[in-house]
């Protein structure tokens, strides 16, 4: 459930919903990518750390100024395993 927190300055009041979203990581070359499924929003960064923290910030400005439905509950994200056989390949002449 989404939490709310209500500023009060000299303007109108406005509401701050802190979300709690997915992040997916991998790696591409020297790139860390980072993913958010929900929104389908995704950043990158050298370390993970930066591509989160960069995944943070285009998940804050994607969310600004729209009315974005999230789902109530992150993703479940896990791993599986399966077995792949390899083609032949065919002998270099």
């Amino acid at each position: 459930m989404p939490r709310i927190t209500h500023i009060y300055t000299s303007k109108p009041i406005v509401s701050v919903v802190k979300l709690k979203l997915s992040a997916a990581v991998h790696r591409e070359g020297p790139w860390f990518v980072s993913w958010c499924p929900e929104l389908d929003v995704a950043s990158q960064g050298r370390t993970v750390e930066e591509a989160l923290s960069n995944l943070r910030e285009a998940v804050e400005l994607y969310l600004e100024g729209q009315d974005v439905e999230v789902p109530q509950e992150p993703f479940l994200l896990t791993t599986i395993e399966v077995e792949h056989a390899e083609a032949a390949r065919p002998a270099r002449p």
